[in-house]
């Protein structure tokens, strides 16, 4: 009897180290963060670069990929690159990172704080910071080339990985799609991506199922006015006055106009006019961003934000060739929306291999952050899912519920992520996708 179990011991164990098995992935991709991944996220933390100007993180992201096999062609969209290795018969798969970092001057305390700055899109020179946790994305994106890479037995058909440019400032994933590469490199049949999360315990792992990411429009508003003295109101049309009806009443279209279950956001983010106490101005501008979650709501919104600025004006006694001028910006993000069933199978997936205490629930409450990885997977449509992988310790959480320091936000100069368990989890969690994406023939 004692012999039998000892057997049946014996095996359990070699079982959970078989090659592909859920601890032989965590194994090997602890081993390679403490030899390789480590040290490389703390070479692109210390080295950020400025959107459209990553020419070295997209020159040393090359290199790593093109040192375990991939087929790698850069200068895309600007500073993009697309790395493709193909392993027989079988989906092609697309796995994108982003690489800028933020005109931010880091002051998170850690060791290897950057100390970068560059001259920015306006000559300016400021100093630059991974103040969003790309510097995790790209690391991550690195360790899952090097883990499919040595284990292409496991598995079977094309994985693209994307480098992408420029996420911050909006024309990074457009520009790439914009260069055709889907004509040129292929189609994928699935998109995977992933943010770092500072808002979530270190190493957890959340797949929403609707949409993780709004769309975005930018939206300026002239206001005109008719100048006049400050002491004579009664002599002009005083455009502060009316671009201040203007942002209240603006509110009024998400809390009066768009139905209570659709999502919509609209904040005026900068207010400008004037040069003195007493002038009356003859003009105002307003500077918006405009969330929603589906082109519906879109529409909506941007149609009833023309119609308030104008009736205000009207109604202020503006006329009809002086009414605002309304211009949404050419570029806007669509939102990111996760495929269902994709979802629910890589949260099968994931739970599966690396248990349940490995994920978290989507949280309720979050806001309307906008993404462009929705310009790869909208038109022409890709099944994809774009996850999240928690960056702060539990620790860090309770100390600021006992109050203690407040866990910075991102965008931040505060801002901070713990490297290991997210780079670990990041790799982890792809790889687990990957495999079951593109199983072996």
């Amino acid at each position: 009897m004692k012999r039998t179990q000892v057997l049946l011991s014996a095996l359990f164990f070699a079982a959970l180290t078989l090659p592909g098995s859920a601890t032989e992935y965590s194994s090997d991709i602890d081993k390679d963060y403490q030899n390789h991944l480590g040290a490389l996220w703390d070479h692109f933390h210390r080295n950020p670069e400025l959107s459209l100007m990553e020419h070295k993180t997209a020159a040393r992201l090359s290199k790593e990929l093109r040192a375990v096999g991939f087929k790698v062609s850069e200068n895309i969209g600007g500073t993009g690159i697309v790395a493709i290795m193909k392993n027989g018969g079988g989906p092609m798969v697309m796995v994108r990172a982003d690489m800028d970092g933020l005109p931010v001057i880091e002051n998170s305390g850690v060791a290897n704080a950057s100390e970068a700055k560059m001259t920015d899109w306006n000559g300016n020179e400021v100093g630059v910071m991974h103040a969003c946790g790309h510097d995790v994305h790209i690391t991550s994106l690195v360790g899952t080339a090097r883990y499919m890479a040595k284990n292409k037995n496991a598995w079977s058909g094309t994985l693209m990985l994307i480098g992408q440019p420029a996420e911050e400032r909006g024309p990074g994933a457009s520009a790439m799609m914009d260069d055709n590469i889907w004509d040129t490199f292929g189609q994928p049949d699935y998109a995977l991506a992933f943010h770092v999360d500072a808002n979530s315990e270190a190493g957890k792992i959340t797949i929403d199922e609707g949409s993780p990411y709004a769309g975005a429009d930018t939206v300026d508003i002239t206001v005109h006015g008719i100048g006049a003295h400050g002491a004579s109101p009664h002599q002009g049309k005083d455009p502060i006055m009316i671009a201040s009806q203007i942002v209240t009443n603006l509110q009024t279209i998400v809390s009066r106009e768009i139905a209570p279950r659709d999502s919509a956001v609209i904040t005026v983010g900068a207010f400008h006019s004037g040069t003195k106490h007493n002038i009356i101005s003859n003009r105002a501008d307003l500077q918006l961003t405009v969330r929603s979650l589906n082109p519906r709501v879109r529409e909506q919104l941007l149609s009833a934000i023309k119609r308030v600025a104008a009736g205000t004006a009207r109604t202020a006694g503006m006329p009809e060739n002086k009414l605002p001028e309304v211009v949404v910006s050419e570029f806007s993000y669509p939102p990111t929306f996760n495929d269902k069933p994709l979802a629910r199978r890589l949260t099968s997936v994931l739970t599966e291999q690396m248990g349940e205490e490995a994920l978290l629930s989507p949280k309720e409450g979050g806001g309307m952050g906008a993404e462009d990885f929705g310009f790869f997977t909208t038109d022409p449509y890709i099944p994809s899912v774009y996850f999240s992988v928690g960056g702060t310790p539990k620790a860090d959480f309770e100390r600021a519920l006992n109050g203690g320091k407040a866990v910075a936000s991102h965008h931040s100069p505060l801002f901070k992520i713990t490297p290991e368990p997210a780079v670990k989890s990041g790799v982890e969690a792809t790889v687990h996708a990957l495999m079951d994406l593109m199983p072996a023939n």
